[in-house]
């Protein structure tokens, strides 16, 4: 399976500049591809290994109880809930309507993030594969565990990318999130990077499910996760 830049820096908690000096400097393995570097993720998690560097996010995350922070995606999505045919130009504008329902958080809160996602740079959007982005606050956000949000974007058109994407696959469907902690950010990116690259989430939003067997999905996927009840261990 092979990363992006975005994907990889996200995955370390670093930024892209940090990710280009280990190329230039330790040597991290990495592939040129048309103007973009493409990471092969076994490649990478071993060069980590041998550096004592711990993959914590995303794609490189190793597999942890799903509850390990006590937050499941289905009831976060609900509160977000499931935007069809946005147009990729409102984007935007989706993202600061979420914030503004935005569970237990001050009005002047949900005012001062929906500035934040609006402001250029305050959004990053991590390519998973298959038309799929995950799309959230580049700020790391302290927001209590009452609150944060995952909604489900699906697009009239393609969006286009300022980062590279993952393939070819034009991306059309966003799960945007905003998470309760930052830790919780940093398992919610990864139990949804993981569930889009394959199982039943992945395969309800692909044929158009209807909301709520996108929810019994994102549900079924919480079930199966390891760490929850009745789960099994990931493969």
């Amino acid at each position: 399976m092979y990363l992006n830049l975005i994907q990889i820096a996200e995955s370390f908690g670093v930024s892209e500049k940090v990710v280009e000096d280990w190329i230039r400097r330790e040597g991290l393995p990495h592939t040129p591809d048309g103007g973009r570097l493409l990471f092969d993720r076994a490649q990478v998690a071993n060069w980590a290994a041998v550096r004592g560097l711990a993959a914590k996010a995303g794609f490189l995350a190793p597999v942890t109880p799903a509850f390990a922070t006590g937050f499941a995606i289905e009831p976060l999505l609900r509160s977000g809930g499931i935007w069809r045919d946005v147009a990729a130009a409102d984007v935007t504008g989706v993202f600061a309507r979420i914030v503004s329902s935005l569970p237990g958080v001050t009005p002047a809160l949900r005012l001062f993030l929906s500035q934040r996602l609006c402001a250029k740079g305050g959004v990053n959007i991590a390519p998973v594969g298959g038309g799929f982005a995950l799309p959230h606050p580049s700020a790391r956000i302290a927001l209590g565990r009452d609150s944060g949000t995952v909604a489900l974007i699906l697009l009239r058109d393609a969006l286009e990318l300022t980062e590279p994407q993952a393939d070819a696959v034009p991306v059309t469907r966003l799960f945007f999130f905003i998470a309760p902690t930052p830790r919780a950010h940093l398992d919610i990116l990864g139990r949804l990077s993981r569930s889009l690259v394959r199982g039943p989430l992945r395969e309800v939003v692909i044929r158009g499910g209807a909301d709520e067997e996108v929810f019994a999905a994102a549900a079924a996927a919480d079930r199966a996760a390891p760490g929850a009840a009745g789960g099994e261990a990931a493969s």
